[in-house]
């Protein structure tokens, strides 16, 4: 008869002592088991005792997560985190630098449980990290000289405590002064610099920009960009993804006239920042990415990814304030821009306004204006009242005809003389290009949390987006005439051209060069080459027996892909437990046992290299005891969490698993493919049906791959709509066949 589901038996150790194997009765009082657990040992005073998980954590067993507490566990009993705080507190004022040094070591730890972060910050202890921070240290330098591996220990581990402790969101960020302010900025500024000392001042420099706007500005007066440029030149991947991301979180706070002058955008920045030292930092700060970190020897990591693609998307989104702002017809100094275009294109200069009639000046404007391929040939500056694209599209055109007037001026004047209805309209074109590429490059979308998709050539000039534009209108053009297209088949010719820069960016390519040898590949030929192999993979075959066969085929490659999803959960995946600080994210992992019956899951400490083993995960569930797999808003984890709720990537990866009296699993999936592979695996677990997207991609594939190859004896051969007809019966049966 099995044991009752409150009861779970368990290894309970004591320094010094064999450990006892209990059954503990989880409806009875964690106090009432802890008192029981102290007699067994002759214990007194059981108020001062807790329970941890006898594991790298070493969290306590509390009423909140007692029900964590699973068969097989092994627990240890300790001093409460009460007393455990009060002894801290104590000794990291000891006057000893041994005894301090190992009393901060062990503060750093504990201080990851956020029942004992809550005792020590009652005991005031976060104050009592900062006065040590703000005037400690100056004790501690003077003997940095003799002791410095000492010093710099001491430090790192007064800042990892203190990171842990407000990690925990229990103290808000707004309580700090500008003199702990101040000292964690000299630490960033200083040239040499202990590396953990460096990581964890970068840390707490991120999140106070992030948590507080009142922060960023006395943070924003500590730091610079010239100041952090030095530690973007060294060799340490973690410090370089560190100092990005202090970079972001300044960009991403700053007030939208500061923000400018963070960007990359460099002759931007001339026209907006005061400050030439400023502005070069900036400009060199682009280049020294580029170098030290983009074109480093050192393979980038996931985190470094999701910096660089945040700082991509943040200054792209710089460009959402031209991009949604409206032409005024009526403004001198943005016509003039109109009249600058037209000027270039056909060498004239401007008239003064005595010069021939009113008529004469506007019938020749009005001309122009058509060759250039405005909509609108009186007004050209109506066709900028759309949002998006608005200024940006005439901004862009503008760098055009400045920065690549040879191509400018070719486009314009081959378009404009040709009498046959196959001129591409500059005008046009570029407006609905660079709302294209404002949708391509998701301008004004926030980053997202979980995205690392970030590219390299944009990192290689100072007016990339610019630069990017120039490419694809010139790809516009060449696409228009290889398709001899006509204004009617205006929208066609956008849909290629968006395929075309699609299909370009998917390989990543490390340079604006390499963009536009990509396309130059990939030809209106090509693609439509490409869409006809496309084609014939989906439609080939469509005649009833080869649709009769398709469906008899489909159950098999079902239980295919349900095999290969079961074994994926087989070799377990790493998750991500995403907190405030994204960067200091703690990891678990989970895998289903070989014989599809237990999920066994458990905390590390960093993300594993291979597949986790099974006795190293501490804690099991059943696969008899899931009720059902919950994704996006309906799970538990995202209507907790506001930030995440709010974030659509999060949600597209999130989901639940319900077991026993309403608890749950909560998982965030790395990435989309580990969502459905998981989310597919899990339903394939209860007997339900697979629906992801993924799964529909390998059905088609691996279904179309199944056809051709049953269907290799019949190529060249026609089948037939219907079955032939059955033949007549002979005129008798007066016939042996001899099987020898």
């Amino acid at each position: 008869m099995p044991p009752p589901a409150d009861i779970v038996k368990v290894a309970i150790e004591w320094p010094g002592a064999f450990p006892k194997l209990m059954e503990i009765d989880q409806k009875k009082p964690l106090s009432a088991i802890i008192k029981e657990v102290c007699e067994g040992w002759s214990l007194g005073n059981p108020e001062n005792f807790a329970l941890q998980i006898a594991d790298a954590t070493n969290f306590y067993i509390t009423e909140k997560n007692r029900s964590d507490i699973k068969n097989g566990s092994i627990l240890r009993l300790t001093t409460s985190p009460y007393q455990t705080a009060l002894q801290l507190h104590e000794r990291i004022q000891s006057t000893s630098m041994d005894a301090k040094l190992e009393a901060l070591k062990d503060l750093a730890n504990a201080s990851r449980d956020i029942t004992f972060a809550q005792e020590f910050i009652n005991l005031d202890g976060i104050s009592l990290l900062t006065q040590m921070v703000e005037s400690g240290t100056e004790r501690y330098q003077k003997l940095q000289k003799i002791m410095k591996p000492c010093f710099g220990d001491l430090l790192s581990f007064t800042l990892t405590a203190f990171v842990e402790l407000m990690d925990h969101g229990i103290v808000s960020w707004d309580t700090f002064s500008v003199a702990f302010i101040k000292k964690i900025a000299s630490f960033v500024n200083k040239t040499a610099m202990d590396t953990a000392v460096l990581q964890r001042s970068l840390a707490i420099l991120e999140s106070m920009v992030l948590n507080s706007q009142d922060l960023y500005h006395k943070v924003a007066q500590e730091i610079t960009i010239g100041q952090l440029i030095p530690h973007l030149q060294g060799t340490d991947q973690d410090i370089q993804t560190y100092t990005i991301a202090v970079i972001n979180a300044l960009f991403l706070k700053a007030p939208e006239e500061k923000r400018q002058t963070l960007c990359l955008d460099m002759a931007l920045c001339l026209t907006l920042s005061p400050e030439m030292a400023h502005i070069l930092a900036q400009k060199q700060l682009r280049s020294i990415i580029l170098s030290n970190v983009i074109r480093s020897n050192t393979p980038i990591n996931d985190e470094m990814a999701h910096q660089l693609y945040v700082l991509q998307v943040l200054n792209f989104n710089l460009l959402e304030d031209r991009m949604m702002t409206k032409m005024d017809p009526q403004d001198q100094a943005q016509r003039d821009i109109i009249f600058e275009l037209r000027r270039i294109a056909f060498d004239v200069e401007l008239e003064p306004n005595n010069s021939g009639s009113i008529e004469k000046r506007k019938s020749m404007y009005t001309r122009d204006y058509k060759k250039l391929g405005f909509i609108n040939h009186v007004n050209p500056a109506v066709d900028f009242t759309q949002i998006p694209p608005g200024m940006l599209a005439l901004d862009n055109m503008l760098y055009f005809a400045r920065h690549h007037q040879d191509a400018y001026i070719r486009i314009v004047l081959e378009n404009s003389s040709r009498e046959d209805k196959h001129e591409c309209p500059f005008g046009r074109s570029s407006i609905e290009l660079t709302k294209m590429l404002c949708e391509i490059l998701k301008v004004g979308e926030l980053p997202s949390e979980n995205c690392h998709d970030f590219h390299p050539m944009f990192f290689t000039h100072d007016r990339a987006f610019e630069e990017f534009f120039c490419i694809c209108i010139q790809l516009l053009n060449k696409t228009w005439k290889e398709m001899r297209a006509t204004s009617e088949d205006f929208n066609k010719v956008m849909q290629v051209v968006r395929e075309q820069i699609m299909r370009a960016l998917t390989a990543k390519p490390n340079s604006l060069d390499q963009f536009k040898s990509r396309l130059q590949n990939l030809s209106y030929t090509e693609i439509l080459k490409i869409r006809q192999s496309e084609r014939m993979n989906q439609e080939d075959f469509q005649s009833r027996p080869i649709l009769e066969l398709r469906e008899k085929i489909q159950p098999e490659i079902m239980e295919l892909i349900k095999q290969q999803r079961l074994n994926r959960l087989c070799e377990g995946t790493c998750f991500r437990k995403i907190s405030s600080r994204r960067r200091q994210d703690k990891f678990w992992y989970c895998r289903l046992s070989p014989n599809h019956k237990v999920l066994h899951y458990g905390d590390l400490e960093e993300s594993p290299q291979g597949e986790v083993p099974h006795d190293s995960l501490q804690d099991k569930l059943p696969v008899a005891d899931i009720k059902a797999v919950i994704t996006g808003k309906d799970c538990p984890h995202m209507k907790e969490k506001g930030a995440l709720k709010q974030n659509k990537e999060v949600l597209e990866l999130a989901f639940s698993v319900l077991y026993e009296s309403d608890e749950y699993l909560n998982f965030i999936a790395p990435d989309k493919h580990e969502y459905c592979v998981w989310t597919d695996g899990l339903n394939a677990l209860l007997g339900k049906e697979m629906t992801s997207e993924y799964t529909k991609s390998d059905m088609d594939t691996l279904l179309s791959m199944e056809m051709k190859l049953r269907l290799l004896d019949l190529e060249n051969i026609q089948i037939p709509e219907a079955p032939p007809p059955i033949p007549k019966e002979p005129s008798n049966y007066d016939f042996v066949y001899d099987c020898n």
